[in-house]
């Protein structure tokens, strides 16, 4: 048996923690880091490479009224009754794909999912 703990916190919770105890991390200095030298401080032998297959999404849905193929959305009706969260999840997949394409071909990770 494992002596590690896995502990989950909130935003929140991480954020008031932060609050309240502070960081070790200079945070002046990070700031002041190039996209350059950013990259090369990332030891990805030890920490591994990011999983781009997945971006979370922040829980907020907004309605947009769209056309879609009159194909495409009987094909997805006849899925389920959730295949507006099919739809959803196609759309998120096609999202993660081209950022880490963008995010790999070097463009900043803010700016490759905007």
């Amino acid at each position: 048996m494992s002596d590690e703990r896995i502990v989950r916190y909130t935003a929140e919770e991480l954020e008031e923690k932060r609050r309240r105890e502070g960081t070790l991390t200079d945070w002046e200095r990070v700031a002041a880091l190039t996209e350059e030298e950013l990259e090369a401080s990332i030891d990805y032998e030890e920490e591994g490479y990011p999983d781009w297959s997945i971006i979370y999404s922040n829980g907020h849905d907004q309605r947009v009224p769209t056309d879609i193929d009159a194909d495409l959305l009987r094909w997805f009706q006849r899925q389920g009754d959730d295949y507006l969260d099919q739809i959803s999840l196609v759309l998120r997949k096609h999202m993660s794909a081209m950022v880490r394409e963008r995010v790999e071909a070097g463009i900043a990770a803010e700016d490759a999912a905007a």
